[in-house]
């Protein structure tokens, strides 16, 4: 009998409207878990819990900005009213940005950080009581760009590299309580967030994304994160073209920003407009 590790165990994801979260929120409610879906944008985050409901998920969806305090406070504890309980917190919710520092308005580092990164950092507080209660798990959708630079993301690449020393050490502090935290690189992944970047202006920009190779789905990524998550990793890096980034990058730092200065953004740099992607 094929054993279901997360049946009826709480599985709460961010940003779940739609893209990376709510693939995720679908893959663990498909192993029989029940699943609170969180996002600002409030139809369709219950859109989405509808589709699960529809399916036979015991599912919430429930509207949060998390870069309010206030709100992700507030929509974890009626998570949890509802559910008794957190067993994974997904911290998946984020914004990007595209634009060469230079030509960024400082505003536009605070809105990403207060997104990217204080955003997992309330709904973990939030949810951190019942997480250490249950010997829980916290993934956190981190990125490439958390370990290594990335050209014209300088706002992206801050927060990014914000979570991962944050959720780093935190796991030191929660490794002895019971609480697993597994950190995720996923790379290029075709979702709409790439279509709401910001710009250096703080508007969402129509400068095109480079991106090197492939990029994967959001399916993909999900059963990489339950295998992950079943597994109890670490860190997980997806995609060959990611790995072989990561590794570079970690063995041969200054090659590797040349290489990615290159291929992935010199028309910042240069002050020129890349080609539309194929």
């Amino acid at each position: 009998m094929r054993i279901q590790a997360f049946k009826d165990k709480v599985v709460v994801v961010t940003g779940a409207a739609s893209g990376i979260g709510a693939a995720i929120a679908s893959r663990f409610a498909g192993e029989g878990a029940r699943v609170g879906l969180l996002d600002m944008d409030e139809a369709g985050v219950q859109g989405a819990a509808d589709d699960l409901k529809a399916a036979g998920v015991d599912a919430v969806g429930l509207a949060c900005d998390v870069a309010s305090e206030a709100q992700c406070a507030s929509a974890i504890k009626e998570i949890i009213a509802h559910f008794g309980g957190v067993d994974v917190l997904v911290n998946n919710a984020g914004i990007t940005q595209r634009s060469a520092f230079v030509e960024t308005q400082t505003s536009v580092y605070r809105k990403v950080m207060d997104v990217n990164f204080f955003g997992s950092l309330y709904c973990t507080k939030a949810s951190i009581d019942s997480l250490i209660a249950r010997k829980g798990i916290i993934v956190v959708i981190e990125s490439l760009a958390g370990v290594s630079p990335l050209l014209g993301r300088t706002g992206y690449c801050a927060s990014k590299h914000a979570l991962h020393g944050f959720f780093t050490s935190l796991r030191c502090e929660l490794r002895e309580r019971g609480v697993h935290i597994m950190l995720v690189c996923p790379g290029f992944v075709k979702t709409n967030l790439q279509t709401r970047a910001l710009g250096g202006d703080g508007r969402v920009t129509n400068h095109p994304q480079s991106v090197v190779g492939n990029p994967t789905s959001a399916a993909k990524v999900a059963e990489a994160i339950y295998r992950g998550a079943l597994k109890r990793r670490q860190l997980l890096v997806l995609t060959p073209v990611g790995k072989l980034a990561y590794w570079i990058s970690r063995l041969a730092p200054l090659w590797y920003e040349r290489l990615m200065t290159r291929q992935v953004g010199a028309e910042l740099v240069r002050g020129e407009r890349p080609p539309a992607p194929d």
